[in-house]
């Protein structure tokens, strides 16, 4: 292709020297914490034995993907300060882990819950419910792993290599290890992932600024910029910005937790107290994202021109940076988006033997076959998401995955509320849900898949979350509906 850099053998080397590190560590995995892979909470959970610092490194690894490395950065680039939502958003996020989580985590470990649709089953009983859950969260799942495929895809084009065999090549390769380790595959690579994205980063904002004239020169640059293109764009934010900005970040914070992925890394761990800590000291992943955010105004000030947005990272590292670090920075990016992309699909799988697949056809299965379903269901959870990016334009997967974030949001009542009161019942949870879903849905495809909906009260005009709006009244009929109809029974301990 006549847009793509030539192939750097240097930097060509270096990724896949760590690429192969990653791969013999995915295999290794297996033998890690020994357990019985054959039953589900051991290959899906990695026997709920994972301590603090493999927590931490496990839930950063999913939540601060490869897409997060391209999109953030690409985001700032395009409209400024408004890129940043995303910092309010992870800052929000761990006060509610610290509070809600470990509380789920209890009731989880004594019934053994393996999925959020799990709890909801325990709590309410029933099938069609859980199972609604359960597929609310396969679908806003899987154009979250296609996106991780496009983060990869993004690097790999970087270093000048076309087509799409080198990605079918890495995630066969991920599809093996996951399917041999589970979830011990990606707690063990996110050590390697961290530990080079930190090298990146820091290594980015030290010397990046350093070559451009330091920071003020960078600010200022990107000051100009914005001035000139006109519009809503600007290193501030525009009044009118404001709450569309303070919606996405709250919204973004609830739904975040909800997502099959992050709720099985905070269910791995070995204690209440382990998803306390990390609710502690997961911050210091913000503080990394903020300086990734970084990386979108010092491409303007380093004059990077890109046809597609999502290249400005790649295209920055290879004006600024010797080849073998351009080598070692697509590296920790593509490993960035095995992590998440694992664990998405480990979820997903999880989700799909327990909630659906069990109740639904094979009520009487053993542990064993249940294992084995969620196995092969990962694999082809993978391979979907891989032929998504190879037949389909990449916009679907991130317009899909701006749906997926409206839709699990939705189960929210469900999985939070449900912690501390008793007097929603099954019919007001459920209809909440469908409205959330149906007003969601309507409203993001009326404003062409775009996030954020603007409402008009009087003279005054509020753009808002669309995800949000729709929780809203996805709450207020779980609790009207709840209060007309019988109240639940306490189920106990059935699951």
């Amino acid at each position: 292709m006549s847009d793509l850099n030539p192939v750097n053998p240097v930097a060509m080397t270096v990724f896949v020297a760590f690429f192969l590190l990653v791969t013999v560590v995915g295999f290794l995995a297996a033998r890690w914490k020994r357990g019985d892979l054959t039953q589900l909470h051991e290959w899906g959970l990695g026997g709920r034995q994972f301590g603090t610092i493999i927590s931490w490194f496990l839930v950063g690894g999913d939540f601060y993907t490869a897409y997060t490395v391209i999109a953030v950065p690409a985001l700032v680039y395009s409209v400024g300060a408004y890129g940043f939502f995303a910092l309010p958003y992870t800052i929000i996020v761990y006060p509610f882990v610290f509070a809600v989580m470990p509380k789920l985590w209890k009731i989880a470990h004594a019934k053994n819950h393996i999925t959020a649709a799990d709890y909801v089953h325990g709590e309410y009983g029933g099938k069609w419910f859980p199972a609604a859950v359960a597929v609310t969260g396969i679908v806003a799942t899987m154009p979250y792993i296609a996106l991780q495929l496009v983060g990869m895809q993004v690097v790999i084009k970087g270093l000048g290599v076309s087509g799409e065999l080198p990605l079918v090549i890495a995630f066969v390769i991920l599809a093996l290890y996951t399917y041999t380790s589970g979830l011990r595959a990606p707690a063990m690579i996110a050590f390697v992932k961290d530990i080079m994205i930190y090298i990146v980063v820091i290594a980015a904002v030290w010397l990046i600024p350093v070559k451009l004239g330091g920071y003020a020169h960078v600010f200022d640059a990107a000051d100009q910029y914005f001035k000139a293109k006109g519009g809503a764009t600007g290193i501030i934010l525009k009044p009118t910005q404001f709450t569309a900005y303070a919606s996405l970040a709250l919204g973004s914070a609830l739904a975040a937790f909800m997502y099959p992925h992050t709720m099985t890394a905070v269910l791995s761990s070995s204690s209440p107290q382990t998803v306390r800590k990390n609710a502690i000291f997961l911050p210091a992943y913000t503080l990394l994202l903020g300086l990734i955010a970084l990386l979108g105004y010092m491409a303007i000030a380093a004059g990077i021109h890109v046809k597609s947005a999502s290249d400005v990272v790649p295209t920055l590292f290879g004006t600024l940076f010797p080849s073998w670090f351009v080598g070692f920075a697509a590296a920790a990016i593509a490993i960035s988006a095995l992590v998440p992309a694992a664990i998405m699909s480990i979820g997903a799988a999880n989700l799909f033997t327990r909630n659906l697949w069990r109740p639904l056809v094979s009520p009487n299965m053993a542990p064993a076959q249940e294992a084995s379903t969620a196995k092969f269901v990962s694999l082809v959870v993978k391979f979907g998401a891989l032929l998504f990016i190879v037949f389909l334009p990449t916009q679907y997967a991130i317009d899909l995955q701006l749906l997926g974030g409206v839709w699990i949001l939705q189960i929210f009542p469900a999985i939070v509320f449900s912690l501390y009161t008793r007097r929603l019942n099954t019919p007001g949870l459920f209809l909440g849900w469908l409205v959330g879903i149906v007003i969601g849905t309507g409203l993001a495809i009326e404003q062409g898949l775009k996030p954020v909906f603007t409402l008009h009260v009087g003279d005054a005009s509020w753009p808002l979350y669309i995800g949000l709006i729709a929780l809203a009244a996805n709450i207020v009929v779980t609790f009207v509906v709840s209060v007309l109809t019988p109240r639940r029974a306490a189920l106990g301990a059935s699951a």
